[in-house]
Protein backbone atom coordinates (compact mmCIF):
# COMPACT_ATOMS: atom_id res chain seq x y z
CA UNK A 1 0.00 0.00 0.00
CA UNK A 2 2.88 2.26 0.94
CA UNK A 3 5.23 1.79 -2.40
CA UNK A 4 4.96 4.20 -5.51
CA UNK A 5 6.66 5.22 -8.45
CA UNK A 6 6.64 8.50 -8.00
CA UNK A 7 6.94 10.37 -4.57
CA UNK A 8 6.61 14.46 -4.66
CA UNK A 9 7.78 16.34 -1.76
CA UNK A 10 6.02 19.51 -1.68
CA UNK A 11 2.25 20.43 -2.36
CA UNK A 12 2.62 23.35 -3.97
CA UNK A 13 1.51 24.66 -7.52
CA UNK A 14 4.34 22.89 -9.15
CA UNK A 15 4.18 19.56 -6.84
CA UNK A 16 0.33 19.42 -7.96
CA UNK A 17 1.24 19.92 -11.12
CA UNK A 18 3.63 16.85 -11.69
CA UNK A 19 0.95 15.40 -9.40
CA UNK A 20 -1.19 15.55 -12.27
CA UNK A 21 1.73 14.51 -14.83
CA UNK A 22 1.28 11.37 -12.94
CA UNK A 23 -2.21 11.14 -13.34
CA UNK A 24 -1.88 11.82 -17.37
CA UNK A 25 0.91 9.07 -17.05
CA UNK A 26 -0.76 6.20 -14.86
CA UNK A 27 1.81 6.70 -12.67
CA UNK A 28 1.51 5.45 -8.88
CA UNK A 29 2.05 8.17 -6.98
CA UNK A 30 1.70 10.42 -3.30
CA UNK A 31 2.89 14.25 -2.96
CA UNK A 32 3.46 14.83 0.96
CA UNK A 33 2.94 18.04 2.15
CA UNK A 34 4.05 19.41 5.93
CA UNK A 35 1.08 22.04 5.69
CA UNK A 36 -1.58 22.92 4.30
CA UNK A 37 -2.17 22.47 0.33
CA UNK A 38 -0.16 25.80 -1.44
CA UNK A 39 1.18 26.21 2.05
CA UNK A 40 3.58 29.13 0.93
CA UNK A 41 0.44 30.85 -1.23
CA UNK A 42 -1.73 30.31 2.54
CA UNK A 43 1.24 32.14 4.09
CA UNK A 44 1.32 35.43 1.81
CA UNK A 45 0.04 38.44 3.29
CA UNK A 46 -3.96 38.06 3.28
CA UNK A 47 -4.62 41.19 0.92
CA UNK A 48 -1.28 40.18 -1.45
CA UNK A 49 -1.99 40.50 -5.52
CA UNK A 50 -0.26 38.19 -7.77
CA UNK A 51 2.49 39.65 -10.45
CA UNK A 52 1.29 37.39 -12.64
CA UNK A 53 -2.03 37.32 -14.23
CA UNK A 54 -4.12 34.72 -13.69
CA UNK A 55 -3.28 32.24 -17.02
CA UNK A 56 -0.28 31.89 -16.08
CA UNK A 57 -0.97 30.24 -12.45
CA UNK A 58 -3.16 27.67 -13.82
CA UNK A 59 -2.16 24.07 -13.70
CA UNK A 60 -3.83 20.90 -15.53
CA UNK A 61 -5.79 22.91 -18.27
CA UNK A 62 -7.98 24.09 -14.90
CA UNK A 63 -9.28 27.54 -16.01
CA UNK A 64 -8.36 30.15 -13.87
CA UNK A 65 -11.01 33.00 -13.39
CA UNK A 66 -10.21 35.75 -11.74
CA UNK A 67 -12.66 39.02 -10.93
CA UNK A 68 -9.53 41.53 -11.16
CA UNK A 69 -6.20 42.23 -13.58
CA UNK A 70 -3.99 40.20 -11.07
CA UNK A 71 -5.37 37.55 -9.07
CA UNK A 72 -5.43 37.87 -5.37
CA UNK A 73 -4.43 35.54 -2.56
CA UNK A 74 -7.81 34.26 -1.71
CA UNK A 75 -8.85 33.63 -5.09
CA UNK A 76 -5.93 32.08 -5.80
CA UNK A 77 -6.58 29.25 -2.63
CA UNK A 78 -9.68 28.91 -3.95
CA UNK A 79 -8.43 27.90 -7.59
CA UNK A 80 -5.91 25.62 -6.33
CA UNK A 81 -8.53 23.96 -3.73
CA UNK A 82 -10.83 23.24 -7.37
CA UNK A 83 -7.47 21.60 -9.25
CA UNK A 84 -6.98 19.40 -6.14
CA UNK A 85 -10.61 18.32 -6.87
CA UNK A 86 -10.54 18.19 -10.47
CA UNK A 87 -8.25 15.73 -10.42
CA UNK A 88 -8.66 14.06 -7.69
CA UNK A 89 -4.73 14.55 -6.52
CA UNK A 90 -3.46 12.19 -4.12
CA UNK A 91 -1.99 14.38 -1.39
CA UNK A 92 -1.08 14.20 2.08
CA UNK A 93 -1.75 17.09 4.04
CA UNK A 94 0.44 17.58 7.43
CA UNK A 95 2.20 15.05 7.09
CA UNK A 96 5.88 16.27 6.98
CA UNK A 97 9.01 14.39 5.47
CA UNK A 98 12.10 13.62 8.14
CA UNK A 99 14.32 12.09 6.29
CA UNK A 100 15.40 10.27 2.83
CA UNK A 101 17.17 7.30 2.75
CA UNK A 102 17.71 5.33 -0.66
CA UNK A 103 17.55 1.75 -0.97
CA UNK A 104 18.69 -1.06 -3.46
CA UNK A 105 15.15 -0.48 -5.65
CA UNK A 106 14.83 3.22 -4.79
CA UNK A 107 14.02 5.52 -1.47
CA UNK A 108 12.78 4.84 1.74
CA UNK A 109 11.19 8.13 3.03
CA UNK A 110 10.00 8.30 6.36
CA UNK A 111 6.97 10.77 7.61
CA UNK A 112 5.92 12.17 11.10
CA UNK A 113 3.09 9.58 9.90
CA UNK A 114 4.40 6.94 8.35
CA UNK A 115 6.96 5.13 6.15
CA UNK A 116 6.85 5.33 2.33
CA UNK A 117 8.79 3.62 -0.52
CA UNK A 118 9.27 4.76 -3.62
CA UNK A 119 11.16 4.55 -7.36
CA UNK A 120 11.71 7.93 -7.35
CA UNK A 121 11.42 11.06 -5.42
CA UNK A 122 10.75 14.76 -6.76
CA UNK A 123 11.43 17.50 -4.62
CA UNK A 124 8.99 20.79 -5.03
CA UNK A 125 10.14 22.15 -1.64
CA UNK A 126 9.37 25.64 -2.71
CA UNK A 127 11.38 28.40 -0.59
CA UNK A 128 9.11 30.18 1.32
CA UNK A 129 9.92 28.51 4.96
CA UNK A 130 13.48 29.93 5.52
CA UNK A 131 13.94 33.55 6.29
CA UNK A 132 17.23 35.24 5.28
CA UNK A 133 18.58 36.14 8.47
CA UNK A 134 19.97 39.59 9.38
CA UNK A 135 22.31 38.64 11.80
CA UNK A 136 21.72 41.45 14.17
CA UNK A 137 21.81 41.65 18.23
CA UNK A 138 18.34 41.76 19.05
CA UNK A 139 16.74 39.73 16.05
CA UNK A 140 15.50 36.87 18.34
CA UNK A 141 12.83 39.48 20.33
CA UNK A 142 9.18 38.48 19.97
CA UNK A 143 9.18 42.03 18.51
CA UNK A 144 10.38 41.14 15.20
CA UNK A 145 8.58 39.22 12.48
CA UNK A 146 10.13 37.85 8.99
CA UNK A 147 6.38 36.89 8.06
CA UNK A 148 3.98 39.49 7.71
CA UNK A 149 0.02 38.86 7.17
CA UNK A 150 -2.15 41.40 8.01
CA UNK A 151 -1.56 45.34 9.13
CA UNK A 152 -4.32 45.32 12.11
CA UNK A 153 -2.05 44.76 14.53
CA UNK A 154 0.36 47.60 13.84
CA UNK A 155 -2.37 50.68 14.79
CA UNK A 156 -0.74 53.28 15.82
CA UNK A 157 2.65 51.44 16.52
CA UNK A 158 6.09 52.33 15.33
CA UNK A 159 7.24 50.00 12.48
CA UNK A 160 10.48 49.53 10.86
CA UNK A 161 10.37 47.27 8.11
CA UNK A 162 13.71 46.25 6.36
CA UNK A 163 14.09 45.64 2.90
CA UNK A 164 12.75 47.39 -0.65
CA UNK A 165 11.44 44.64 -2.71
CA UNK A 166 7.60 43.55 -3.06
CA UNK A 167 6.98 41.73 0.49
CA UNK A 168 8.63 44.81 2.38
CA UNK A 169 7.00 47.46 -0.17
CA UNK A 170 3.53 45.91 0.62
CA UNK A 171 4.34 45.65 4.64
CA UNK A 172 5.41 49.38 4.89
CA UNK A 173 1.98 50.67 2.61
CA UNK A 174 -0.61 48.66 4.20
CA UNK A 175 0.66 49.30 7.82
CA UNK A 176 0.84 52.91 6.95
CA UNK A 177 -2.96 52.88 5.71
CA UNK A 178 -3.85 50.87 8.44
CA UNK A 179 -2.57 53.54 11.16
CA UNK A 180 1.02 52.66 12.02
CA UNK A 181 4.04 55.16 11.78
CA UNK A 182 6.89 53.37 9.43
CA UNK A 183 10.29 53.75 8.67
CA UNK A 184 11.74 51.90 5.86
CA UNK A 185 15.25 50.57 6.24
CA UNK A 186 16.79 50.14 2.98
CA UNK A 187 20.26 48.69 1.91
CA UNK A 188 20.14 49.75 -1.41
CA UNK A 189 20.42 53.56 -3.15
CA UNK A 190 16.45 53.29 -4.19
CA UNK A 191 13.56 51.19 -3.55
CA UNK A 192 13.87 47.99 -6.59
CA UNK A 193 13.00 48.64 -9.50
CA UNK A 194 11.54 44.83 -9.51
CA UNK A 195 8.57 45.93 -7.48
CA UNK A 196 4.98 45.81 -9.22
CA UNK A 197 4.86 48.54 -11.40
CA UNK A 198 1.62 49.18 -9.79
CA UNK A 199 2.74 49.70 -6.58
CA UNK A 200 6.34 51.33 -7.01
CA UNK A 201 4.95 54.98 -7.78
CA UNK A 202 2.81 54.79 -4.60
CA UNK A 203 5.46 54.10 -2.73
CA UNK A 204 8.07 56.63 -3.71
CA UNK A 205 5.31 59.10 -3.29
CA UNK A 206 4.69 58.50 0.63
CA UNK A 207 8.41 58.89 0.71
CA UNK A 208 8.71 62.10 -1.00
CA UNK A 209 5.53 63.80 0.65
CA UNK A 210 6.95 62.43 4.16
CA UNK A 211 4.27 60.00 5.25
CA UNK A 212 6.59 56.78 5.08
CA UNK A 213 10.03 57.85 6.17
CA UNK A 214 13.11 56.11 4.48
CA UNK A 215 16.51 55.70 4.83
CA UNK A 216 18.71 54.52 1.91
CA UNK A 217 21.99 53.04 1.95
CA UNK A 218 21.28 52.14 5.50
CA UNK A 219 21.78 49.26 7.78
CA UNK A 220 19.63 48.26 10.91
CA UNK A 221 22.63 47.11 13.36
CA UNK A 222 20.26 46.51 16.52
CA UNK A 223 17.10 46.22 18.03
CA UNK A 224 16.32 46.68 21.24
CA UNK A 225 13.38 46.65 23.27
CA UNK A 226 11.61 50.05 22.53
CA UNK A 227 14.13 50.82 20.03
CA UNK A 228 16.49 50.50 17.05
CA UNK A 229 19.42 51.05 16.12
CA UNK A 230 20.44 52.57 12.04
CA UNK A 231 23.51 53.58 10.33
CA UNK A 232 22.62 55.61 7.26
CA UNK A 233 25.24 56.12 4.51
CA UNK A 234 28.72 57.82 6.51
CA UNK A 235 26.46 59.11 9.03
CA UNK A 236 27.10 58.82 12.81
CA UNK A 237 24.86 55.55 13.65
CA UNK A 238 21.43 57.12 15.52
CA UNK A 239 18.61 55.35 17.76
CA UNK A 240 14.50 55.45 16.45
CA UNK A 241 11.99 54.49 18.84
CA UNK A 242 10.36 51.48 17.28
CA UNK A 243 7.42 48.68 18.72
CA UNK A 244 7.88 46.02 15.64
CA UNK A 245 10.30 45.19 13.05
CA UNK A 246 9.36 43.91 9.95
CA UNK A 247 12.26 42.08 8.22
CA UNK A 248 11.38 41.95 4.96
CA UNK A 249 14.71 40.61 3.85
CA UNK A 250 13.72 37.41 1.94
CA UNK A 251 13.62 33.48 2.12
CA UNK A 252 15.53 30.50 0.73
CA UNK A 253 14.65 27.10 0.30
CA UNK A 254 15.69 24.26 3.14
CA UNK A 255 18.73 22.83 2.14
CA UNK A 256 19.22 19.85 4.35
CA UNK A 257 16.67 17.12 2.47
CA UNK A 258 18.92 17.98 -1.19
CA UNK A 259 22.21 17.73 1.23
CA UNK A 260 21.48 14.42 2.55
CA UNK A 261 20.43 12.99 -0.79
CA UNK A 262 23.93 13.85 -1.85
CA UNK A 263 22.94 16.29 -4.74
CA UNK A 264 25.48 18.35 -5.81
CA UNK A 265 25.68 21.80 -5.59
CA UNK A 266 26.41 24.24 -8.92
CA UNK A 267 28.37 26.66 -6.67
CA UNK A 268 28.53 28.06 -2.96
CA UNK A 269 26.78 31.87 -4.48
CA UNK A 270 24.03 30.55 -5.09
CA UNK A 271 23.77 26.47 -4.25
CA UNK A 272 21.62 25.41 -6.63
CA UNK A 273 21.30 21.73 -7.01
CA UNK A 274 22.83 20.37 -10.27
CA UNK A 275 20.07 18.81 -12.70
CA UNK A 276 19.66 17.97 -16.53
CA UNK A 277 17.41 20.46 -18.01
CA UNK A 278 16.09 17.96 -20.23
CA UNK A 279 14.69 15.88 -17.22
CA UNK A 280 15.36 17.25 -13.94
CA UNK A 281 17.08 14.95 -12.68
CA UNK A 282 20.37 15.67 -10.13
CA UNK A 283 23.49 14.38 -10.14
CA UNK A 284 21.54 11.36 -7.91
CA UNK A 285 19.67 8.71 -9.96
CA UNK A 286 15.62 9.26 -9.49
CA UNK A 287 15.75 12.20 -7.71
CA UNK A 288 14.37 15.29 -9.65
CA UNK A 289 13.96 19.04 -8.57
CA UNK A 290 11.15 21.29 -9.94
CA UNK A 291 9.86 24.52 -9.38
CA UNK A 292 11.58 27.70 -7.15
CA UNK A 293 14.16 25.49 -5.64
CA UNK A 294 16.14 24.42 -8.57
CA UNK A 295 17.85 28.09 -8.22
CA UNK A 296 18.83 27.65 -5.08
CA UNK A 297 19.18 31.18 -3.26
CA UNK A 298 18.48 32.89 -6.56
CA UNK A 299 14.59 32.26 -5.45
CA UNK A 300 13.55 35.05 -8.53
CA UNK A 301 14.23 32.94 -10.82
CA UNK A 302 11.92 30.48 -11.00
CA UNK A 303 8.31 30.93 -9.99
CA UNK A 304 5.03 29.09 -11.09
CA UNK A 305 4.63 30.66 -14.67
CA UNK A 306 7.95 29.31 -15.90
CA UNK A 307 8.85 26.35 -14.32
CA UNK A 308 5.01 24.16 -14.60
CA UNK A 309 7.25 22.61 -17.51
CA UNK A 310 9.53 20.97 -14.86
CA UNK A 311 6.25 18.88 -14.42
CA UNK A 312 5.82 17.29 -17.92
CA UNK A 313 10.09 16.66 -18.46
CA UNK A 314 10.14 14.61 -15.35
CA UNK A 315 7.13 12.93 -16.55
CA UNK A 316 8.19 12.27 -19.69
CA UNK A 317 11.47 11.07 -18.87
CA UNK A 318 9.84 8.52 -16.16
CA UNK A 319 7.29 7.55 -19.04
CA UNK A 320 10.30 6.38 -21.35
CA UNK A 321 12.02 4.71 -18.31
Amino acid sequence: MNKFDVLIIGGGPIGMAVGIECEKGNLNYLILEKGTLVNSIYRYPHNMTFFSTSDKLEIGAVPFISHNAKPTRPEALEYYRRVADAWNLKVNLYEQVLQVNRTTDGFEVETNKAEYHSKNVVLTTGFYDEPHLIGVPGEGLPKVHHYYRDPHPYFRQNIAVVGAANSAVDAALETYRKGAKVTMIVREKEISPKVKYWVRPDLINRIQEGSIKAYFNAELLEIGTNQVRIQSGNETPFEIKNDYVLAMTGYEPDFKLIRSLGVAISDEKTKAPVYDEATMETNQPGVFVAGVVCGGLETNKWFIENSRVHAQRIVNHLAKK
